[in-house]
């Protein structure tokens, strides 16, 4: 993994899905550098294509992944579930749904954290901030 547990000048891989580059880039700016003091550097690897989320997550270390729920052809919710059965060491994935009321789904695709449309950045980078340290221990512990 990218990360050192709680080495602060370490980085974190953060893979970023939507088709649209409007919804990506709000998840850059509410995430930010650094989404807590306490947790890594973010460096992004944006995907527009479902495709390219699945070579990227096979070609390089990820340490987290943000999936919009909402993107088009493929959606996040059926891509979350098909890299947790098909990814190895899956990373933890924060999804963004459309409603609140799509929690069912997100249970479903089985997101380890799940935010709604529209953005709220601080939402965002605590959920963000709570995945990053989870993987942080994770990977210490398998040191």
């Amino acid at each position: 993994m990218a990360n050192t547990g709680t080495d602060k000048s370490a980085l974190m891989r953060v893979l970023v899905y939507s088709d649209d580059a409007s919804v990506r880039e709000q998840v850059r700016l509410a995430i930010g550098r650094r989404p807590a003091a306490d947790v890594p550097r973010v460096e992004f690897v944006e995907c527009a294509t479902a495709p390219a989320v699945l070579k990227r997550l096979e070609e390089i270390d990820i340490d987290v992944a943000v999936f919009d729920g909402e993107a088009q052809p493929a959606g996040g919710m059926g891509l979350c579930r098909q890299v947790k059965d098909e990814i190895f060491e899956c990373p933890p994935v924060l999804l963004i749904v459309g409603r609140r009321d799509d929690g069912w789904l997100a249970a479903w695709s089985r997101a380890d954290k799940v935010v709604s449309h529209p953005v709220d950045p601080v939402a965002l980078a605590e959920s963000l901030a709570e995945l990053m340290r989870e993987r942080a221990r994770r990977s210490a512990v398998a040191r």
